[in-house]
């Protein structure tokens, strides 16, 4: 099954593709499937454990206990986190923890405030 992007317009998942075009079905808009491609590899749609979609600046909070690697100590769950910073790297998330410094984790292990 090919994965197409959303609609740009109301952001429905249902759209399909004809004739090179891709359209969706539920506000009828009609794009170029040129242009879809280009603007799903510019930006890249981080979300947590829940799907909620996650954007700069956001606060979260971890949902289970994470062992840091070069470390003996553990972040606990239900740790918050404020004021989170995307990354494309390995991991998706760099943010500073209280009493752990900076430190780059997934975006899989958090849920959003």
């Amino acid at each position: 099954m090919i994965n197409l992007p959303s609609c740009p317009q109301c952001s429905s998942e249902y759209t399909y593709e004809a004739d090179g075009m891709l359209i969706c079905p539920e506000c009828a808009h009609e794009w170029s499937a040129d242009i879809a491609s280009e603007k799903a590899e510019d930006k890249k749609v981080v979300k947590d454990a829940h799907g909620n979609i996650l954007h700069d600046g956001d606060s979260v909070a971890l949902i289970k206990d994470l062992k840091l690697k070069g470390s003996s100590s553990t972040i606990k769950a239900g740790t918050k986190v404020k004021n989170i910073r995307l990354v494309d790297e390995d991991h998706n998330i760099d943010c500073k923890v209280d009493g752990f410094g900076k430190v780059g984790l997934k975006s899989e292990f958090f849920k959003k405030i």
